[in-house]
């Protein structure tokens, strides 16, 4: 794709119907791309690790109702008086951690469009009030331990971050990778910056209820063919779907979900490895995701770790 050739309405429809990654991991289905991540390529994670140095790319509990977190955690510590002057601290937590303030991986049961869930699951079936009886996040319970691959959009462009009147596009991601000289391999985790923080500073909160906003920035959908051709493990983004979009698609990358069966991990922090990644020109490193162990849910919260 040539830049500014912006796909049209059937070429994004066809992205999503006639490129699906269904019954490509029949062993595994519920994983989806995570199957990409093999023995071998853990065991080459490893050597990208060059100081040592760590990076946590998780935001705090948001315990304070904003914009972007309308439906805020609750937290509490309960102080226990033990025997013999002892004591502990307990405490108890709730979370809703879909949206733009937790952050969180996404399972393959979260999305679906009108052709159905990953795999062509009907979410009538699989979908009930306790529980999705497929593709739930227990399906991740071995982590996420592989290369791990850095895009500063910002950089490239010589902005600070992306606002909406210019989404990210397919292209400008082959731009940036050729760029830093990086070139992807199947299994890689995709970490794409956008600036959001800086974006916060200018505008306000990212994100919140879409009926409540004008939308906000971020990927467009020609990034879905980016994800596809290059064999991404997972995506971590600080930014998330240009929202609206103007093909009538209900999800503008996060259709990779239930197309591909790609893992995502939302609300990512990203500022101060991008900074390092641009301090010593090294865009690739070590990366780690774990989810909870929750049978049969949409997701769970999370905290990566990248090693440089």
């Amino acid at each position: 794709m040539q830049k500014k050739d912006v796909p049209s309405k059937e070429e994004i429809a066809s992205y999503l119907r006639d490129r699906r990654n269904w019954g490509r991991w029949k062993d595994n289905p519920g994983a989806g791309t995570l199957n990409l991540i093999t023995e071998t390529k853990r065991v080459e994670a490893a050597s990208y690790v060059r100081s040592g140095k760590p990076f946590s790319l998780g935001r705090p509990l948001p315990v304070e109702p904003s914009l972007d977190n309308p439906r805020p955690s609750d937290f509490y510590i309960k102080r226990l008086d033990w025997i013999n002057s002892g004591g502990a601290a307990l405490d108890y937590f709730t979370v809703f951690q879909h949206g733009f303030s937790v952050t969180h991986i996404d399972a393959l049961c979260h999305m679906w469009d009108k052709h159905g869930m990953w795999e062509g699951k009907d979410p009538d079936t699989e979908i009930s009030f306790d529980r999705s009886h497929f593709a739930g996040v227990d399906e991740m319970r071995n982590g996420i331990f592989t290369r791990g691959v850095l895009l500063d959009v910002p950089r490239h462009r010589g902005t600070k971050y992306v606002d909406i009147d210019s989404p990210v596009h397919g292209w400008e991601l082959e731009e940036i990778a050729t760029c830093q000289n990086i070139n992807l391999t199947p299994g890689d985790a995709l970490l794409i910056y956008s600036g959001r923080e800086e974006y916060e500073k200018a505008n306000g909160s990212y994100g919140g209820l879409l009926e409540e906003n004008t939308g906000y920035p971020g990927l467009h959908a020609s990034c879905l063919p980016f994800m596809f051709d290059n064999d991404i493990s997972v995506l971590l983004w600080d930014m998330e779907d240009l929202a609206p979009n103007e093909y009538g698609i209900p999800w503008t990358v996060h259709g990779a979900i239930h197309a591909y069966g790609l893992a995502m991990v939302d609300g990512v922090v990203l500022t101060q490895l991008a900074a390092e990644c641009a301090k010593t020109d090294t865009y690739d490193f070590m990366l780690t995701v774990n989810p909870l162990i929750i049978e049969g849910g949409t997701g769970s919260p999370v905290n990566p770790i990248a090693i440089m």
